[in-house]
């Protein structure tokens, strides 16, 4: 089994974790989103939608997160064969899909400084056009992505679309702070799939500097928080890369990348 995945992706994260907390062995493979790795042909005939993360298993291939955690957990329950790991409840899966539904997307550029943003978008777009002469086949996909792109910076420059995302986030984290005050973990008093969704949104606030706006003014939700991120998967998922100082060296190395690749102009 093969995961296409990134630390920079919040959904990778995701997939990471379950693959983590249900002891699946699997190949990981670095597509670094931000360096445009993800355009890179072969990638893009795999999934033409250059999205991350991306799992394989044989001639399966996977690309939505839900569907790729709902096949993790199948894998492990025929592994397990003793009922040690048993099938996620309804109210595991209701709560998969509520977390799902918000779009971290627009939340995340709008808090990243402008000028960084930018500069990484228009070389995106050049590497594009670039993985387009290379691939004349694939063009109308390049093109589509080409397109998305653009879209992507008109919407930012709503103020509504900026709005909704962050009213649907408060409104999601209301909703996980009254049920933490019924249970320790999200679905229960046990570790779920829910959890393993809820986890790499909470730590992207934190990445993005937001964690007393967000998390600590929920007392609940701050205590889950710190209770989570002693998890062996989340030490190894997300901890590695941006616990500490390791977030800015995880950034930076990406950053000088993009700048290099730039100024010799090999997009």
């Amino acid at each position: 089994m093969q995961l296409y995945h990134h630390p920079f992706s919040l959904e990778s994260q995701k997939v990471r974790l379950a693959l983590e907390e249900r002891n699946i062995d699997y190949t990981s493979y670095h597509v670094n989103p931000v360096t445009g790795k993800n355009m890179d042909p072969a990638f893009f005939r795999m999934n033409p939608t250059a999205k991350l993360p991306v799992f394989q298993n044989g001639s399966h291939v996977l690309f939505n997160t839900i569907e790729i955690i709902q096949y993790i957990e199948r894998i492990a329950l025929v592994s397990s064969g003793s009922g040690v790991i048993t099938q996620s409840s309804k109210e595991v899966v209701e709560w998969m899909y509520k977390i799902q539904e918000w779009n971290p997307k627009f939340f995340t550029i709008s808090h990243i400084p402008e000028k960084y943003y930018i500069y990484t978008s228009k070389f995106i777009r050049r590497v594009i056009i670039a993985r387009m002469s290379e691939a004349p086949d694939l063009a109308t996909a390049y093109h589509s992505k080409l397109k998305e792109a653009y879209e992507t910076e008109e919407k930012l420059h709503n103020p509504q679309v900026l709005q909704r995302s962050e009213q649907h986030l408060m409104k999601l984290l209301d909703e996980v702070e009254t049920q933490l005050e019924e249970t320790m973990y999200l679905a229960g008093n046990d570790f779920t799939l829910a959890d393993v969704m809820l986890i790499p949104i909470l730590a992207r606030l934190a990445l993005l500097g937001l964690e007393s706006v967000y998390i600590s003014c929920r007392p609940k939700l701050s205590e889950y928080w710190t209770l989570v991120q002693q998890r062996p998967s989340y030490k190894k998922v997300i901890k590695k890369y941006f616990g500490g100082w390791k977030r800015r060296k995880t950034l930076l190395k990406t950053w000088c990348i993009v700048r290099m690749r730039c100024m010799l102009k090999r997009y």
